[in-house]
């Protein structure tokens, strides 16, 4: 994808003139709300780790600023990472919403696209976002070219509106046949909905997603529309109550496609807020990567319940608009590409009917927790492998007065999955690792092997607080020579919320064979995205250095399904270079040639970007705390398990010396984290404080043999 670059300037007024020297990101997540605080001015960096209150998350917001001692009030600007309409969409905790569709359409949201629950098998079931008794018809039909078919029922809508809201509807869709080639009778049904409506909850559908393909289309929108009133009330409750301790500035809200936007116009389009935690690592280790000068990453977020990977190319991080949630669930907006698997700290590991060892989905959670946390845990997990073979510090785990022991966690091990596997607690321990590492790295496959990269040619950037575990382990398996593990991994996602850009993508459909395409036409979409996204992004409260723009097609083969995202070099293509330039990533995709068949262009593209100032990374470790000496970071030694048990020497990370030089076996602990340095590898600390492990491709098998 192209990137074009010229200056541009935020709207004025919105922010004192001079630097916005204090910056604070916070993350909410499913067990923490992170806080990361940058104050430039004085060179100082405010961390905080708080509970995330899941009945209110802005309490966990407020409780994260009080925890890290910060002065509201002289904050000029806060970025947050929310949960809210993530949640709400896989939980299905959704506010009442209507729609009004076609004549003939309405059962589109559930028909689907004749797919299942399960690959295999007549089992598995489905819900539509809107029930049926909600979804109204009105005769009116646009063709595929935008032609008037059936006019627009001008009583019949105000008669179907006038019945949602009787059902007690919050929130609605207009959500029309073809509305992406002639929006006209969608644009005509909001003006009449803002008479009849009692709020501003309306989606209009090609507003939000101008591209063919109604089932899509109009899932997104339901979505939207959902969650707008849930995220609308949030925003606007922690903005007052922000307020009120003397916040005086915008708050920024981080988007699923790595950008941010205003929580004054975020709610216009709540969809996009889906999967904003994600987005927020993978953000900050683009940005991460690029200062390391390691732009080729591939991202590895281990938590508690799950594990999310994704790619980075020449630090630009991999966008997808065909993102689908959950089955039936496809939100076509663009969204920083992450693959999740269901393998983290809390995963359960169980012997199945059959006689196999199986670790996860399903999780222990933050409650009872695995069995080392000392909840009430009684379920092997994850984490209890990593501490019965030595990975990590029992003492800095559990603190309840009487919690299991090392030998408790032992004997369950032996009893639940030692005696089936025929070995005892610390080979069935080591077996939990194996099977975790190869369903961890099949995930970093999906994201790179899967789709015509090889991972050797990428460092893997490991962060969430199990990460840098089993970091090392996998990028052997599958030959990434380096990792690169942050200095704050466990909150990556809030330093995301710092570093992350303004950034408005645009999506139209031209969805004709190449050979009909008007190219004029092609270069006036491209012109229309550019100015729209530099207008919105003038509107946002925020300073910037700069606007870039990156543009691309989506294109298929006639006859396909799937879509294929053609970077370009600059928004005036001509018809030649978008057939060349398709071949070839159709090439670098799938390694097959298809010289006569024709392309379709389907959807053009633009992300319209406003660049922030940097941030000196540098700072998130204290370098008053740093030692002289490798030596005066060794905080002991004890034994862990690397296929023998190994007298295994620990570091504090943060009285790790500038210029440290590790060789494993190794670990450093930390705040937020361990981090396993395996026998043969070598860690090296940039000026940011990044440790680099650089891998030993001699054979060594990993850290749980």
């Amino acid at each position: 994808m192209s990137d074009i670059s010229g200056k541009g300037t935020a709207s004025a007024g919105a922010v004192p003139a001079g630097r916005q020297s204090q910056v604070a990101g916070i993350d909410v997540g499913g067990t923490f709300t992170d806080l990361v605080l940058f104050d430039s001015e004085h060179g100082t960096v405010r961390l905080a780790k708080t509970p995330t209150t899941l009945e209110n998350q802005s309490i966990g917001v407020l409780n994260a600023l009080e925890a890290a001692e910060a002065d509201i009030a002289a904050l000029d600007l806060i970025v947050h990472g929310t949960t809210t309409t993530t949640n709400a969409v896989l939980e299905r905790n959704l506010c009442r919403t209507g729609l009004v569709t076609t004549a003939g359409f309405r059962d589109i949201l559930e028909l689907g696209r004749r797919t299942r629950p399960q690959a295999y098998g007549m089992k598995g079931s489905f819900r539509p976002i809107i029930p049926r008794d909600l979804r109204l018809e009105v005769a009116e039909r646009m063709d595929a070219a935008g032609k008037v078919v059936t006019p627009l029922d001008e009583a019949g809508l105000r008669a179907a509106l006038d019945e949602l809201v009787g059902k007690g509807c919050e929130a609605l869709v207009i959500h029309f046949l073809h509305s992406y080639a002639n929006p006209a009778h969608e644009l005509r049904a909001a003006e009449i909905a803002a008479e009849i409506w009692p709020n501003g909850n309306v989606t209009i559908g090609h507003a939000l997603l101008s591209e063919s393909r109604e089932f899509e289309r109009g899932v997104t929108a339901a979505v939207n529309a959902s969650v707008q009133p849930l995220l609308r009330r949030y925003v606007e409750r922690l903005a007052d109550q922000l307020a009120a301790r003397g916040y005086r500035h915008d708050v920024l809200v981080m988007n699923g496609n790595g950008g941010m936007v205003s929580a004054k116009h975020v709610s216009a389009e709540a969809a996009k807020t889906v999967m904003s935690g994600p987005a927020s690592g993978v953000m900050a280790a683009a940005y991460t990567g690029r200062r390391a000068g390691m732009p080729d990453l591939i991202t590895y977020d281990m938590g508690g319940t799950s594990t999310d990977v994704a790619l980075i190319r020449n630090a630009e991080p991999a966008v997808s608009n065909e993102i689908e949630i959950e089955y039936a669930m496809p939100i076509h907006v663009p969204m920083v590409d992450v693959r999740t698997v269901g393998a983290g700290g809390g995963s359960i590991a169980r012997i199945t009917p059959a006689g196999l060892l199986q670790v996860g989905p399903e999780s222990a959670g933050a409650v009872p927790g695995p069995i080392c946390y000392g909840r009430g845990g009684t379920l092997p997990t994850i984490s209890d492998a990593n501490m019965l073979l030595g990975r990590l510090n029992p003492a800095r785990l559990s603190s309840v007065p009487g919690g299991p022991t090392l030998d408790g966690i032992a004997a369950i091990f032996e009893e639940k999955l030692g005696r089936a596997l025929g070995t005892d607690a610390i080979g069935a321990a080591a077996a939990v690792i194996r099977i975790a590492n190869a369903r961890m790295a099949d995930a970093v496959r999906m994201v790179s092997v899967s789709l015509g990269e090889d991972p050797r040619d990428f460092a893997l950037f490991a962060f969430g607080g199990a990460g840098p575990l089993h970091s090392t382990a996998i990028a052997r398996e599958l030959g990434i020579p380096k990792v690169l593990t942050p200095s704050r991994p466990g909150i990556t996602n809030a330093l995301g919320c710092v570093v992350a850009d303004l950034r408005h993508d645009f999506v139209n459909s031209v969805n004709r064979p190449l050979a009909m395409v008007d190219i004029e036409m092609v270069h006036a979409l491209f012109a229309r995205q550019s100015e729209e996204g530099r207008r919105l992004i003038d509107k946002e409260a925020v300073k910037i250095r700069d606007i870039r723009e990156i543009v691309s097609v989506d294109m298929q083969f006639i006859g396909q399904t799937h879509l294929l995202r053609v970077p370009l070099d600059g928004p005036a293509p001509s018809i030649e270079e978008l057939q060349a330039r398709f071949e070839k990533a159709y090439f670098q995709r799938f390694r097959v040639e298809l010289p006569d068949i024709r392309a379709s262009l389907v959807n053009v593209n633009t992300s319209v970007i406003g660049r922030r100032a940097e941030i000196d990374l540098s700072l998130l470790i204290d370098r008053e705390g740093r030692k002289g000496t490798l030596d005066e970071a060794l905080t002991g030694t004890r034994n862990v398990w690397f296929g023998t048990w190994c007298e295994t020497p620990v570091y504090w990370r943060d009285h790790l010396p500038p210029t440290a030089d590790i060789i494993g076996p190794a670990i450093v602990e930390q705040m937020d984290t361990t981090i396993i340095i395996e026998p043969g590898d070598r860690a090296t600390q940039d000026a940011d404080g990044n440790l680099i492990i650089h891998i030993s491709q001699d054979g060594h098998a990993g850290g749980a043999q």
